[in-house]
């Protein structure tokens, strides 16, 4: 399981330390895509290919599930980390997520999320905002 928040700077090649923590957990290949929210989603390889599953049976006669899966599985890439435990990341995805110096990596249960700072920032103010009433209308058991 992924958590914690941790504070890393990509480098001019689009390289990103990913936290000691995480490496272990991710493995030798991992995939990197786009997430939601203007993040990127990082998944061991175990989980991409459920996931790779739970999108295969999408029907690919709605248009949504088109839209989302070309989405997804375009901007993905198999990455693994160099000896430095960098990862390079592509510049359409460092494009999409606006990763230019600093950046928060942070962990979410099964997958790993890669943020640019000021994104992250204003994401966590207006969601903290709303957290209590999205954890009523989300989670049905008490924290």
């Amino acid at each position: 399981m992924f958590m914690g928040e941790y504070h890393h700077n990509i480098d001019d090649k689009g390289r990103l330390i990913i936290p000691a923590k995480f490496r272990d957990g991710l493995g030798s290949a991992f995939v990197i895509t786009r997430g939601m929210d203007q993040c990127l989603f990082v998944y061991p390889m175990e989980e991409w290919k459920q996931l790779e599953e739970k999108l295969k049976s999408l029907p690919f006669t709605k248009k949504d599930a088109r839209a989302f899966t070309r989405f997804f599985f375009s901007g993905a890439m198999e990455c693994e980390l160099d000896k430095q435990g960098r990862a390079s990341i592509a510049q359409t995805l460092r494009s999409y997520a606006e990763l230019e110096k600093e950046c928060v990596v942070i962990g979410v249960s099964n997958r790993v999320e890669i943020w640019s700072k000021p994104i992250w920032e204003s994401y966590f103010a207006d969601s903290e905002e709303s957290f209590s009433e999205i954890a009523e209308s989300m989670v049905d058991f008490d924290l």
